[in-house]
């Protein structure tokens, strides 16, 4: 008998997932190989772990919750502003800035099949979402002569279609060994009822595991070390569906520096209470950000004597991280969250289920969870119609039509 296989079958066992091997003998040898090291793989106790917290009620009642200080850019006089962009410039132009963009998704939401960065937007000229941050690098290259680094973080599923997407696009002019692509990780979806689930072919069904999983992949990756190699000192982190994303920030860097921080962020004010964007806030006295899904309605609809939202400053993915606290963030496991999908999937009978509806659970780290082990951090509030235009789905708020909108008022100013 393969031994590895029995050495599954005991685990699964323990852990009552022997539905796994369902499709096991409809298998060849190769694919047999391939699921039993999938399986082996899993870190079973840290699924059950999560899984048990899908049970749990989040709540930040024994939490002190704050509002944190912000810094607004259009508040900032000329002097000021000269003196911060002046240390930002010198950074830039030592090379010592690194982009790094977060494009594991696909274009579901967009009705778009493919990696979400290749989506085409008609900005004036139909345009990919990577090409239009690609003309931003160029830009910074112009204006400093130096081209920054760019590292696009893919996934499992679309890391070989977003390589190709880059060479058949020439890499958008911008020089070949200057970008470098690296894989997020994964974690399987569980059932409602804590069953691993299989994908329709009888192999483990992976999920990314939440843009918190930049650090980690960036450590595993050897990313990290190639930025040290690289006398990198700064690297912002961003999101691919920006198309308003301002990476080469020389006021931001400039911020964090004057005052000392490490880490810095990017702030715009939430349209209303019921904005879906996570807000920035102290939590037992650290910089911390509320997700738009966990924020009770009395917390996101509170107001300041003036009638304003206490808790406004939204959360955009924009961050810049100091390479020195990043070493530290990617060597801790930040929490996961839990979030119900719809799911097709293999069931223990070995028959395909077809979901119109949620019926599993997603495993998510967010990458503000690492804000709590900062001892300070700079937000920096831009305007909205200057650094957000987001393309996230098919119709209405945050959609190709808003974005393209934003993006063609903002390029008309100039």
């Amino acid at each position: 008998m393969n031994l590895k296989y029995q050495e599954v079958k005991n685990t699964l066992k323990k852990y009552h997932q022997e539905h796994l091997l369902v499709n096991y003998n409809n298998m060849s040898d190769k694919e047999k190989e391939k699921l039993l090291s999938q399986i082996s793989e899993i870190n079973f106790e840290l699924i059950k772990d999560i899984y048990n917290k899908t049970k749990e009620t989040i709540t930040f009642e024994n939490s002190k919750i704050e509002p944190i200080d912000c810094i607004d850019k259009s508040d900032l006089s000329k002097e000021e502003k000269e003196k911060l962009d002046s240390i930002g410039d010198e950074k830039i132009k030592l090379g010592k800035l690194a982009v790094v963009t977060m494009a594991g998704g696909q274009g579901t939401r967009l009705g778009y099949d493919g990696p979400k960065g290749t989506f085409i937007l008609d900005v004036k000229e139909k345009i990919s979402l990577f090409e239009i941050l690609c003309k931003k690098l160029i830009q910074a290259k112009e204006k400093y002569g130096i081209y920054v680094y760019w590292y696009i973080m893919t996934s499992n599923e679309n890391n070989k279609d977003t390589i190709e997407f880059f060479r058949k696009n020439n890499y958008f002019s911008y020089p070949k060994d200057k970008i470098k692509f690296f894989v997020q990780g994964e974690l399987p979806m569980v059932s409602l009822e804590g069953k691993i689930l299989l994908n329709e072919d009888g192999f483990i069904k992976f999920a990314s595991d939440g843009h918190g999983g930049v650090f980690e992949s960036m450590e595993k990756s050897g990313v990290l070390d190639e930025m040290k190699q690289n006398k990198i000192e700064w690297v912002f982190i961003g999101g691919v569906d920006n198309i308003l994303v301002n990476m080469v920030d020389n006021t931001l860097i400039g911020l964090a520096e004057s005052k000392k921080c490490l880490a810095a962020g990017k702030s715009v004010i939430k349209t209303n209470s019921k904005e879906k964007v996570g807000v920035f806030c102290l939590r037992d006295n650290k910089p911390s950000v509320i997700e738009y899904s966990e924020i009770s309605d009395d917390l996101a609809e509170l107001k300041d004597k003036k009638g304003e939202l206490i808790y406004s400053e939204s959360h955009i993915l924009c961050n810049m991280f100091n390479i020195k606290r990043l070493e530290i963030i990617s060597k801790n496991k930040l929490p996961y969250h839990i979030a119900k999908k719809k799911a097709n999937y293999m069931n223990e009978e070995g028959k395909i289920v077809i979901s119109d509806s949620p019926n599993a659970y997603k495993f998510e780290s967010f990458i503000f969870d690492a804000f709590t082990s900062l001892e300070s951090m700079v937000i920096m509030r831009v305007k909205r119609q200057d650094e957000f235009a987001p393309v996230k789905n098919a119709k209405g708020v945050d959609s190709p039509e808003t974005a393209i909108k934003l993006y063609n008022e903002f390029y008309a100013r100039d």
